[in-house]
């Protein structure tokens, strides 16, 4: 599994404000409220955020040779996959929370400042999150192989 590039990223937060923008902007359009998220939205992408660094940090430490049991790989291999998960959501709700906010702040009758508040909440959680993904993807990541001394030991005889 590759690790997340940064253009993905980049891809996922821009369409999820496109996307944030639009969908608020049709529910509005149509006679609905704007969409508010919940206060406990962001803290719950923070709380994952922390999840899934904790869950990491066990794998870092037997990448570092640093651990005292042995690692299962199932469970390596199923915290590198939450790690990828983690970010691109991260990212994608990231975009989506600025699309609210950037909705919310370019209206004719600006809305009560709580309003903003959550919607800048949620993407400083989705923000947490992408970054928390990150880290772990790093963390799970496999230093190379020294395989170079090797290949010249073997073009010398």
């Amino acid at each position: 599994m590759k690790r997340t590039h940064a253009s993905t990223v980049i891809a996922f937060v821009l369409a999820g404000a496109v996307a944030g923008y639009l969908v608020d902007l049709a529910i509005v359009s149509a006679g609905g409220n704007a969409i508010v998220p919940p206060l406990s939205l962001p803290i719950t992408l923070v709380g994952v955020a922390a999840l899934v660094v904790a869950f990491a940090w066990p794998i870092r430490r037997a990448v570092k040779g640093k651990a005292t049991k042995h690692l299962d790989p199932f469970r390596a291999m199923r915290t590198a996959v939450l790690a990828k998960a983690c970010s691109l959501s991260g990212s994608l709700v990231l975009g989506f929370g600025i699309g609210i906010t950037l909705f919310l702040l370019t209206r004719s009758v600006v809305p009560p400042t709580g309003t903003i508040w959550l919607a800048l909440a949620t993407a400083i959680g989705a923000g947490l999150l992408l970054a928390a993904g990150l880290i772990a993807e790093a963390f799970c990541t496999l230093p190379p192989d020294d395989t170079e001394p090797e290949k010249e030991e073997h073009a010398h005889a």
